[in-house]
């Protein structure tokens, strides 16, 4: 009887824990479904929720609220422009260290890579520098208007003010009437861009810099020459070659298609014959030296600052920067003597001179005007040729010039050119 007793106790003791857990698992069932995210947790968002408030006022701000983010706005781009220009600055001036303190490095590496000659006459020494990379960064809007224009990387660019207009134009009309696409003028005033814009010529303007703008609007002739310099060091950072071209010039025939390109710098020269445009040997004549009075020098007439072809490369771009910065620091200095000096002058003791290979071009194809006018149009078989281009750069009648080259060399006025002096009056 007590056994019995026992078990049912036992029996009801196991039925009231079954209960007990049952009913914790149907409470924990409906906390569960109350208070998906905890007891304590905080309380779930209410349908008119905090983010679904925001986009409410957001939609409600005021128009003050929007001119005050857009002023904010404009503000920060214009900092992040002016913070980009900074970095470009300073990535040039790491580059010109970089290539400082590189010079003795490239040399070890030339000299850790010996090759042996080859027989004699066979030996040629490298003059072709490798381009530059190119870093559109420098300047995106040229940039993709030289993608549009160039023609194999190559451009003919000329810098132009309003000073110069009757001249630009029968200058681009040379460049028309030859079928050559690839060119731009540079306009230094606002009366240009309309000028080439009405004439269908392809123009840049470049964005405000007060001096540059100063001597491009009022400058005379050498004044804005000199503005080339620093102008063209952003065409060969992006990595195109230029020929540069001032604005007395008519062109007959393609250039492009009379260049060699195996140097940083092609240059027509002042030159007037083939002795004082290739250069020869001048005999210094001192008797009083007695036995030794006769020193030998070496004569080239300079290379002209107003042509020449310039490809992208390092010794190129060094080039560009020494002329403008002596430019700036010698106001009365001569763009086209400072050019000369720059790719002339060797290293010496003080000074390390410019590692650039040069060539001289054809001196009946690329014509100057003292070449015409004092030697080909007086002989019958040199009158027979046909330049690529005419420079009137010895004559300051540059205007009339231009039209009477054009009237002999495209329409056939055989007596064009017999009016004008040899020299200028």
């Amino acid at each position: 009887m007590a056994g019995r007793r026992e078990k049912y106790g036992q029996s009801i003791r196991g039925s009231r824990i079954a209960a007990a857990i049952a009913i914790g698992v149907l409470l924990g069932c409906v906390f569960a479904f109350l208070y998906p995210n905890g007891f304590f947790s905080p309380d779930p968002p209410h349908p008119l929720s905090k983010s679904n408030l925001q986009v409410g006022s957001s939609n409600c701000e005021s128009t003050e609220r929007i001119n005050m983010l857009n002023s904010e706005n404009r503000k920060l781009t214009e900092k992040n422009a002016e913070l980009q220009r900074q970095v470009r600055e300073l990535n040039q001036k790491l580059q010109v260290a970089a290539q400082g303190n590189g010079r003795a490095q490239e040399q070890l590496v030339v000299s850790s890579q010996p090759q042996k000659a080859g027989p004699f006459g066979t030996v040629k020494s490298l003059r072709t520098n490798p381009p530059v990379v190119p870093d559109e960064l420098v300047n995106p809007r040229l940039a993709k208007m030289l993608a549009e224009i160039a023609v194999s990387k190559e451009v003919i660019v000329a810098l132009a003010n309003s000073n110069v207009r009757s001249m630009l134009e029968v200058w681009f009309n040379s460049i028309k009437k030859v079928g050559i696409p690839n060119y731009l003028v540079v306009a230094l005033d606002d009366a240009i861009v309309d000028f080439c814009k009405e004439n269908d010529v392809p123009v840049y303007k470049r964005d405000p810099d007060d001096n540059v703008d100063f001597i491009g609007k009022n400058g005379g002739n050498h004044a804005v020459s000199g503005l080339k310099f620093r102008i063209l060091r952003e065409f060969l950072q992006l990595g195109y070659s230029v020929l540069l071209s001032d604005v007395d010039i008519v062109y007959l025939q393609n250039p492009f298609d009379h260049l060699y390109r195996d140097s940083d710098v092609e240059s027509m020269s002042d030159g007037h014959n083939n002795m004082t445009a290739y250069g020869y040997n001048d005999v210094f004549d001192e008797p009083s030296m007695g036995w030794a009075r006769y020193a030998h020098t070496m004569r080239l007439w300079v290379y002209n600052s107003g042509f020449f072809y310039i490809r992208p490369t390092i010794p190129s771009i060094e080039l560009l920067d020494r002329v403008a910065d002596r430019l700036t620091k010698q106001p009365n200095s001569w763009d086209q003597a400072v050019f000369n000096e720059e790719l002339a002058f060797p290293s010496h003791p003080g000074y390390v001179g410019l590692y650039a290979s040069r060539r001289t071009m054809d001196i009946y194809l690329f014509m100057n005007s003292k070449v015409l006018f004092k030697t080909v149009r007086k002989d019958a078989n040199l009158k027979k040729l046909k330049p690529v281009i005419v420079h009137v750069n010895y004559h300051p009648d540059k205007f009339p010039r231009m039209k009477a080259v054009v009237e002999y060399y495209v329409n056939g006025k055989q007596d064009a050119l017999d009016a004008f002096p040899d020299g200028s009056e």
